[in-house]
């Protein structure tokens, strides 16, 4: 059977669609920034950037961009009734308190039990690039991901162990990907949904592991 990945705004949606209502939200940079514009109506969700903003909206339109309200991937943002901004020391207190509901990370690997490569490749001349993402991943309370399921050489990663330096150990809850949603155990690797068309066999022959259902 033939099947359709899901698109960057799919798969935003896909995210936005699990994060429950109060919940206090991380968003990393890059395909995860763009989960703010798919909340549901009606669904309070507070958004928290790691340069020290607390209730984002979603991105503005354009021409009515603030270039002094960015996110910490330089975006222009969004402050919703009641937001604030604040000193970036009291916004690491919150990642590494344990303030944030929910990290939403991109990732270069995953291991099948949730350890996290996300901020280098290792390769020689690789910019690495960690940020917040450490403080992030051990201290939000569930850290998701969300990436494409394979690389351009159609690489898994989704792995069973991570060969790229490590972000953090067994932090990871879920995987959502263009192909699958994914949950990450001690025991390895359970499926919450996959995309219409895609065989459970064939899933885990891309992944190259086995997958619960």
């Amino acid at each position: 059977m033939s099947y359709q990945r899901r698109t960057k705004d799919q798969l935003a949606a896909r995210v936005a669609q699990d994060i429950f209502d109060g919940a206090v939200v991380n968003l990393g940079i890059g395909q995860p920034t763009l989960v703010a514009n798919h909340l549901p109506a009606g669904r309070e969700v507070i958004l928290h950037s790691e340069n020290g903003i607390l209730g984002m909206g979603p991105a503005p339109a354009a021409g009515k961009e603030d270039f002094d309200l960015i996110n910490a991937g330089k975006q222009p943002v969004t402050l919703l009734a009641g937001g604030a901004f604040f000193h970036h020391a009291d916004s690491f207190a919150m990642m590494r308190g344990g303030h944030l509901d929910i990290c939403v990370l991109g990732a270069f690997q995953v291991s099948a039990t949730g350890d996290l490569a996300n901020w280098s490749t290792g390769e020689e001349g690789a910019i690495p690039a960690v940020g917040g993402a450490m403080d992030l991943a051990i201290g939000a309370r569930q850290t998701w991901v969300m990436m494409d399921l394979l690389t351009k050489k159609g690489e898994s990663k989704v792995v069973a162990q991570c060969s790229y330096p490590l972000t953090g150990l067994g932090c990871v809850k879920r995987v959502y990907s263009d192909l699958a949603t994914l949950e990450c155990t001690p025991a390895g690797l359970r499926l919450i949904d996959k995309v219409d068309g895609l065989g459970h066999a064939e899933l885990e022959e891309l992944v190259g592991l086995p997958i619960a259902i």
